[in-house]
């Protein structure tokens, strides 16, 4: 049945939006989750698919949240509007810890409500006519916002890309690293790593040779750090840690997947004041006016929190929740080379890209939520680089990793 428009405004709506293709990926999966529900309304539904973080925050980080919370209504404790680029304390924190010896300064960096709001707050900085480079596959919010900022042509759907954005192939055969002599010059080039969704971590020489390739065609590297703590060999957890890199690069990071965030909101952006645009203007002068505009500050009782999380208390407490994901990781990791199949990531990141080769991923998707109950994500949903692959979340309890193991073993035996 139709309905029946009663009325509409004069207004035009934003033709990029209309050129985003379908929903976002992840309220996408929900949908069909849902769905599933609908039909088997006992199913048993584990959820392995978007990086949800599932374990408490430590103890010690919320008595610091609550602590400020509660001084609120005081006379004394309360307070209002904050700096829009973060607590000084916060800040001053975040620098010694992430940064010590790098040469960041506290007043490089700006404390926000999460990378993927400071992701969308830099899309705005850059404008609509900057050209873009992105891994394939990659997180979806580098590709989306550009689509609506109006950086890009319409999607292509026979090779499944958006015109005028550069994807950079990442696979096994290439280490999922791209071939960068291959890849044209772009303004921007989003780079995360580890990598969301393969999970593979670039190594020293590769981020050094990005930095040098952003150098030699006056590029800006957008470098997403929010797996970082999961790194456990030697690769550089910062893009700092790169010489030259603070001319070329902006790094943005979260403490989402360290401390259960993802619900609290607290993350930063580090804009060197070295970073200058082609008429020489600083970048952070007007990332910071951008942040004045669009943004109140980070909220107080967010960020007593993150100064909990930098204490030696609360590191040592990040580390454990850390650790127990990766020990997820590592039961999912045997699960599927026990049963043959081909797994990728894992070893520094939350994430195991799991190969199954000449597979649609939405088919093999839908495959194991009907038949195993277990919900995972698509690799095509990440760009035309993920098709044949999907993604399984080491975010869960121990009991539910071990259990969605068994139905997925069940099934593939």
């Amino acid at each position: 049945m139709r309905v029946q428009i009663a009325y509409k405004t004069s207004v035009p709506r934003n033709a990029n939006m209309a050129k985003l293709q379908a929903g976002y990926l992840f309220p996408e999966i929900a949908r069909r989750r849902s769905a599933h529900l609908l039909k088997y309304p006992d199913a048993k539904i584990i959820s392995l698919g978007i990086g949800d973080t599932t374990e408490p925050i430590p103890d010690v980080i919320t008595n610091a949240m609550a602590e400020r919370a509660h001084a609120l209504s005081t006379i004394d404790g309360y307070s209002g509007y904050g700096a829009e680029q973060g607590e000084k304390k916060l800040r001053a924190a975040i620098a010694a810890t992430y940064y010590a010896d790098l040469g960041i300064e506290d007043s490089d960096i700006f404390v926000s409500d999460g990378a993927k709001c400071d992701i969308s707050r830099l899309q705005v900085l850059f404008g609509s006519n900057v050209t873009i480079a992105v891994q394939d596959p990659s997180y979806p919010a580098y590709v989306d916002s550009s689509v609506i900022m109006g950086q890009t042509g319409l999607y292509q759907q026979d090779v499944q890309k958006y015109g005028n954005i550069e994807y950079m192939r990442c696979n096994p055969e290439n280490g999922f690293f791209p071939d960068l002599s291959t890849v044209p010059r772009t303004d921007v080039i989003f780079f995360c790593s580890p990598n969301n969704p393969t999970g593979a971590a670039a190594s020293r020489d590769q981020l050094t040779k990005l930095v040098k390739f952003a150098k030699d065609n006056g590029s800006i590297i957008v470098y997403d750090s929010a797996y970082a703590m999961y790194i456990s060999d030697d690769s550089p957890k910062s893009i700092f840690e790169i010489p030259g890199a603070k001319e070329v690069a902006i790094e943005t990071a979260s403490f989402s997947k360290y401390a259960g965030f993802t619900g609290v909101r607290l993350g930063w952006t580090v804009v060197p004041k070295v970073l200058l645009f082609s008429d020489g203007h600083p970048v952070a002068k007007d990332f910071n006016r951008i942040v004045c505009t669009c943004f109140n500050g980070a909220s107080n009782i967010a960020q007593a929190g993150g100064l909990a999380c930098l204490s030696p208390e609360g590191l040592k407490a990040m580390h454990d929740v850390v650790g127990f994901y990766k020990e997820n990781t590592e039961i999912i990791v045997d699960t599927f080379t026990s049963l043959g199949f081909n797994v990728y990531g894992a070893k520094n990141a939350p994430y195991v890209w799991v190969h199954f080769p000449g597979c649609n991923s939405w088919d093999v998707f839908a495959e194991i939520l009907e038949k195993a109950n277990v919900v995972t994500t698509p690799g095509s949903g990440f760009g035309p680089g993920g098709e044949g692959f999907v993604r399984v979340s080491a975010f869960g309890h121990r009991d539910n990793i071990i259990e969605a193991s068994r139905r997925l073993k069940q099934l593939y035996k």
